[in-house]
């Protein structure tokens, strides 16, 4: 039976549902605390003069429950367009894979979440192995179980990871024909600067093993319509910023209260980029061990920058970072973009 029958594949009535294999790389120093590194990071952000906290922490269990949500809101265009461009290209993706000799790809998915705009791509791209990776372990293993269920011929090892500070994977991912899915303009709550070390990462034949990169870009575009995708009517982004508080009250054990603090969005266009912050409402201590922070009424935590490219810049990245063989599909909007970058 050929591979691509068998992806399709369903289980008979008899057989046990097929289950993913699954691999925790966040490890913790003792049960139910989070490990050192995430303490001093998130310490060493709280108790900067500009206080900030990585956006990776917005992604506990609840968070990315909020950031399905926000997806589905009117104002958050940038999932609806790049499932968009997917639905229109997905073919010619697959045939761009294929002229550099990736027929069927081992694919990983970086910050996975759900794993929809993977679950369109599988059939298309027709993957002998699927990688889900995210920091959110739990959410996780319930949408590579969902993947499991549509495919379940299909190889899938889940990855719990921070992926920021490393792309060393398990080795029970493929070593040979690994294709890099990095959807949602996630690129952007880098830097440019470490963007393009991100990038050179996955390029580099030591560290990543990458074969190519499929790469979802946010373009530039008016400030209205960028800032009403990160200060929806709802309200529901302002829950999924303050949502943060809460993640790092576990973590560090913080006596923050959501109350005291207000969500604010708005575009710097110096810096071509949406900024996250969150607001204080009024004179505040926050303590957890070993320290406490004094934020005085106005004072801003910054919990997230999201870049916007135009085009060009991205492809001047992409070349930068080693990677040949560039092109994209866009809207007929252009207010998104899907590379494809092969190495």
């Amino acid at each position: 039976m050929k591979f691509s029958d068998t992806l399709f594949e369903l289980p008979s009535a008899a057989a046990p549902a097929p289950t993913p294999r699954f691999i925790n790389l966040r490890g913790r120093e003792s049960p139910g605390q989070p490990p050192r590194s995430t303490v001093q990071e998130l310490t060493e952000g709280l108790m900067a003069e500009a206080a900030s906290v990585s956006p990776k922490f917005f992604y506990n269990a609840l968070g990315s429950r909020l950031f399905e949500a926000i997806t589905a809101l009117d104002e958050y265009y940038p999932s609806r367009t790049e499932a968009g461009i997917f639905q229109a290209a997905s073919a010619q993706m697959a045939g761009a894979l294929a002229e550099n000799g990736l027929s069927h790809p081992c694919l990983i998915d970086l910050g996975a979440g759900n794993c929809a705009k993977a679950m369109a791509l599988i059939p298309p791209l027709q993957p002998r192995q699927y990688v889900p990776v995210d920091i959110s372990v739990d959410f996780l293993k319930d949408a590579a179980a969902q993947v499991q269920n549509s495919f379940p011929a299909l190889d899938i090892v889940g990855v719990g990871m921070d992926f920021s500070a490393g792309l060393a994977l398990p080795d029970e991912v493929q070593g040979r024909d690994r294709v890099f899915f990095y959807p949602g303009s996630s690129l952007g709550n880098f830097q440019p600067a470490q963007a393009l070390a991100f990038l050179r990462h996955m390029a580099d034949p030591a560290q990543g093993k990458a074969r190519g990169l499929l790469l979802g870009i946010d373009l530039v575009k008016d400030a209205a319509t960028l800032e009403a995708a990160y200060d929806d009517a709802l309200g529901v982004t302002a829950a999924f910023n303050k949502n943060l508080l809460r993640n790092v009250n576990e973590l560090l054990a913080a006596d923050f209260d959501v109350r005291q603090w207000r969500h604010v969005a708005l575009f710097n266009a110096a810096q071509s980029r949406i900024e996250m912050h969150l607001q204080a409402l009024c004179d505040v201590t926050v303590q957890w061990p070993g320290h406490s922070r004094r934020f005085l009424a106005g004072e801003r935590i910054h919990t997230e920058s999201s870049c916007k490219y135009t085009v060009e810049s991205m492809t001047a990245q992409l070349k930068l970072a080693g990677f040949r063989h560039i092109r994209h599909w866009s809207d007929p909007q252009d207010w998104f973009a899907v590379f494809w970058a092969a190495l």
